[in-house]
């Protein structure tokens, strides 16, 4: 390791004031914060008018909240020199647009400091706020303002998308009902191997009008490059993908799949269990024990699991859950076959036998069985497209909710997409290079 090199200390350059275009005066202290006192490095005596020289007519100072050091909030104490022209008596100040935006209440590095903790930190505004001593609404503002310009409306954020995944997503339940949109996701790194999904616009709706206006709201070069789009069985989903995107694949992802026969198997054992009992699933009961064994894989099966069951479907009257359960089980299995081309081959042997011949009773196993056969070539079509799954749709949906949680909620949706789109649009690795 070489040796180091060091130099004279140096608050302008440790504060990183330099940059802004400023130099420390005096500081001060206290038990909640730091002041330093700063003027600026350029005089700018010249009048804007007329060219004229200036003549100084004293000072204002102009607080703004600077990044934290040591978790101290600081505070820079500017003062800025006034100036009135000796020949068209002009009056103007110096310019400090290098240390903040006009009017604004944060330094450039306090915002930076501020959009990297919220992306990269995943910290709450309140905690930002509380760090730099400033209001909740001007961080959020500063905040949000800063991670259109920089993050969300570069140009290039949309390049090289290959594969997308689209799927609704509750932003907030009200007494009146729950308010939805439709998320947008980046699946290209998980196929490519690369990274991590990404979200790439979220749009307040779902339907089909919402996808398909989406859609047609991107350049040609977008829609062109686009080669598969995952879903779930919304058939809405699948018709605007069908007029905007042509030349794409739909796939109908596993988990949405394998959701609708589990969810086939719970109405079979909940209609099973009010016929031959008379009332809803209560402790005790066979089918209501076995309610969380059902779902479990079939070579995931303790051998007490594997009793239980055997317990269960001894029983004539349950015939028709064990017939259900069967056809759940062996989708779970076409999908866990480690050979593609078999597991694709078992899927379709099992849509296949849903076609006809189910018995009358099995009402919940024929209304799966229709919607199989429907999407059939969207639910093949992912055994030749490995890596395409809407799973990660999913995920970025848990941290939502999980953003929903830090943020204690939101009522406002254009706020509440910003913050998504910072939270799970990938931008952490452009903000520290050491996450890439």
């Amino acid at each position: 390791m070489p040796k180091p090199t060091f130099t004279c200390p140096d608050l302008n350059s440790f504060c990183l004031l330099d940059s802004l275009g400023l130099t420390v005066t005096g500081q001060q202290t206290r038990r909640d914060r730091a002041v330093l006192e700063c003027r600026l490095t350029e005089d700018d005596r010249w009048c804007r008018n007329c060219g004229g020289e200036g003549v100084p007519r004293g000072t204002v100072v102009r607080k703004l909240a600077h990044l934290p050091l040591g978790w101290r909030p600081t505070t820079l104490w500017v003062r800025v020199r006034r100036y009135r022209c000796a020949d068209c008596a002009r009056v103007w100040r110096q310019d400090t647009t290098a240390a903040a935006e006009p009017r604004a209440k944060l330094s450039r590095h306090a915002v930076l400091w501020a959009l990297k903790s919220v992306v990269i930190d995943r910290m709450s505004i309140a905690r930002v706020a509380a760090a730099l001593a400033s209001s909740w609404h001007t961080v959020n503002d500063a905040v949000l303002t800063a991670g259109r310009q920089l993050l969300i409306e570069d140009p290039a954020r949309l390049d090289g998308v290959r594969v997308i995944g689209v799927d609704e997503h509750c932003w907030r339940h009200t007494g009146r009902g729950s308010h939805y949109v439709t998320v947008v996701i980046d699946l290209t790194p998980v196929r490519a191997g690369t990274g991590p999904a990404r979200l790439l616009d979220m749009v307040p709706g779902r339907s089909k009008a919402v996808f398909k206006t989406w859609l047609e709201a991107q350049s040609r070069d977008f829609r062109e490059e686009i080669e598969v789009v995952a879903m779930d069985g919304f058939s809405g989903f699948k018709t605007a993908t069908a007029e905007e995107l042509p030349e794409a694949t739909a796939v109908m992802d596993p988990f949405h799949v394998v959701a609708l026969a589990g969810d086939a198997l719970d109405q079979t054992r909940q209609r099973v269990q009010r016929e031959t009992t008379g009332h809803r699933g209560r402790s005790g009961d066979p089918l209501y024990g076995a309610r969380k064994t059902l779902r479990t894989g079939a070579d995931l099966l303790t051998q007490p699991q594997e009793r239980k069951l055997t317990r269960v479907f001894a029983a004539d009257e349950h015939v028709e859950v064990e017939a259900t359960w069967s056809v759940y089980q062996k989708i779970v299995a076409a999908y866990r076959h480690p050979s593609k081309k078999d597991g694709k081959h078992l899927l379709q042997e099992v849509i296949t036998s849903l076609r006809r011949g189910i018995p009358a009773k099995l009402i919940e196993v024929k209304k799966l069985g229709r919607t199989l056969n429907k999407r059939a070539a969207d639910i093949l079509a992912y055994f030749d497209r490995p890596g395409t799954s809407n799973g990660p749709t999913e995920a970025i949906n848990g941290r939502l909710e999980h953003l929903r949680g830090t943020a204690l909620g939101f009522r406002n949706l254009t706020n509440y997409i910003t913050r998504a789109m910072l939270d799970t649009g990938g931008f952490r690795p452009l903000l520290h290079p050491h996450l890439r």
